[in-house]
């Protein structure tokens, strides 16, 4: 398995394939997930204030990989889900085709090609996906652990994307822990705040 950039969620249709440009491929985002994996993987501490520096490169896809090979023990178990949840997605879309009496044996066949056309892209763009909320999970691990009250990250290069996602997967945690994120004008440009409320 490896990571890498696919595009949006396909829509897949007996006209040809689309994209659900509100569903983005989460590789996008899995550069700035890994950097402040990185960044909060200190376990707990006395001090509570740490610093960071964002790197200015953006990372290899293997160099993602290995990052969060570091972190996700269980990742080979991750990716093993990726192929079962494309197979059932890709077996579902079959199914409803084949059962539609709507359309005619020539645009079901038009959109089974269709369907198989994008196999691969979908196995990647689920792959992409997984590892990303795999990451997700880690770094809910690491603000609970370390007991992180704040995290800072400039608006750019999609930290404050990772950090509003950060929000729902701090609220699902068993023990949940409240945040909030704020936007805050600093000297050396806009930067997103989350605070959390640990209980």
């Amino acid at each position: 398995m490896q990571l890498k950039y696919v595009g949006d969620m396909p829509l897949i249709s007996k006209h040809g394939v689309g994209f659900d440009h509100t569903q983005p491929d989460k590789y996008k985002l899995l550069h700035a997930a890994v950097e402040l994996l990185e960044a909060l993987s200190y376990g707990a501490s006395e001090i509570t204030q740490h610093l960071y520096r964002a790197q200015d490169k953006d990372l290899s896809s293997q160099e993602l990989m290995d990052i969060i090979k570091k972190y996700v023990s269980n990742l080979e178990a991750i990716f093993k889900s990726c192929d079962d949840k494309a197979h059932d997605l890709i077996h579902d879309q079959v199914n409803r085709v084949k059962a539609n009496d709507e359309i005619s044996e020539d645009e079901k066949t038009a959109w089974l090609e269709n369907i198989k056309i994008m196999r691969a892209y979908y196995y990647q763009y689920i792959i992409n996906k997984n590892a990303y909320e795999a990451a997700l999970d880690i770094l809910g691990n690491e603000i609970h652990d370390g007991g992180i009250k704040e995290v800072s990250a400039p608006m750019f290069k999609n930290y404050a994307s990772v950090l509003n996602d950060l929000v729902g997967v701090l609220e699902r945690r068993k023990a949940p822990i409240d945040s909030v994120i704020k936007i805050e004008q600093e000297p050396d440009g806009l930067v997103a705040k989350l605070i959390m409320t640990h209980s």
